[in-house]
């Protein structure tokens, strides 16, 4: 038979109460902490699938990020598309009146000096700028898309400004300076030139309205685009705050603890602790003082 010692009763006794006790302060530190897994050894499995809820949070961060500037841009470039629309608006205006037989040519001058006026507030709007970059100058960092001159110089880079907002979805930020203002000769700015030239020689210049009416149409045709970009991006904002909601509730469930699962957790081991400490005590050997009673 195999002989069992009160001494081998006592170390089993203690190992139990020790491991009795480590499941009390794990479940302790859970309920404290708030937090399911504290290391990886806790869960190895969780582990892996919360680094990976956390690469897919903090790719979310950065499409709503990239989701935000492009936004910012397009807000920028829808603004200066509708101030160009209302310049060339008066243009137009300026433009018929000029076409009045009974206007003098005092008159004509004036309204040239204010075609001059709105030709140089379009050039400006040509070279609108966000966080120090021209929105019409392609990938150029050049200080301004345009510089002035009979017609402007173009001083942007062939290629386009894309912001990534999903795994495989980008969205253009930018504005393409040729479509929007057209180049050399056949540009806005060539046209306002002209029709400026025209009032001062006394020319009529009605005969421009249906080049500068294809001018307008061009702004306007590209703010339309970039309002379809806009509503783009709104809907990938809407879809990257669903899906962030949808991931911090997994990492939740995977990292978290449920506290009222904890709660009778801690309950459950506090109360099995004091049976293993009650167990143990009648386990332990005798002490001399125990003989003497």
């Amino acid at each position: 038979m195999l002989r069992v010692t009160d001494q081998s009763m006592a170390f089993a006794a203690q190992r139990a109460l020790g491991a009795r006790q480590a499941k009390l302060a794990a479940v302790q530190e859970a309920a404290v902490s708030g937090a399911r897994i504290t290391r990886p050894s806790d869960d190895p499995a969780g582990t892996g699938d919360a680094l990976r809820v956390r690469a897919d949070i903090a790719a979310g961060n950065q499409y709503k990020r990239n989701i935000d500037d492009g936004t910012a841009w397009l807000s920028t470039l829808d603004s200066a598309l509708n101030a160009a629309t209302g310049l060339l608006r008066q243009v137009r205006d300026a433009v018929v009146q000029g076409s009045n037989g009974s206007l003098n040519q005092d008159a004509r001058d004036a309204l040239a000096q204010q075609v001059d006026a709105l030709r140089a507030d379009l050039l400006g709007t040509a070279n609108t700028r966000y966080l120090g970059r021209s929105v019409f100058a392609g990938t150029s960092d050049a200080d301004a898309a345009f510089t002035d001159g009979a017609p402007p110089v173009w001083n942007g880079a062939d290629g386009e400004v894309h912001r990534r907002i999903g795994p495989d979805q980008t969205v253009r930020v930018d504005a393409d300076a040729a479509a929007t203002f057209g180049e050399g000769a056949s540009s806005v700015f060539a046209l306002l030139d002209a029709i400026s030239a025209d009032l001062r020689a006394g020319t009529n210049a009605a005969s421009r309205l249906s080049a500068l009416d294809e001018a307008m149409n061009a702004v306007v045709g590209v703010r339309s685009d970039v309002g379809n970009r806009l509503a783009q991006l709104t809907r990938a904002a809407q879809a990257t705050t669903d899906a962030a909601t949808a991931l911090e509730a997994r990492r939740s469930g995977i990292e978290d603890v449920d506290l009222a699962k904890a709660a009778l957790d801690l309950q459950l081991q506090h109360t099995a602790y004091q049976a293993a400490l009650a167990v143990t005590a009648k386990v332990l050997p005798p002490s001399l003082m125990d003989f003497l009673r």
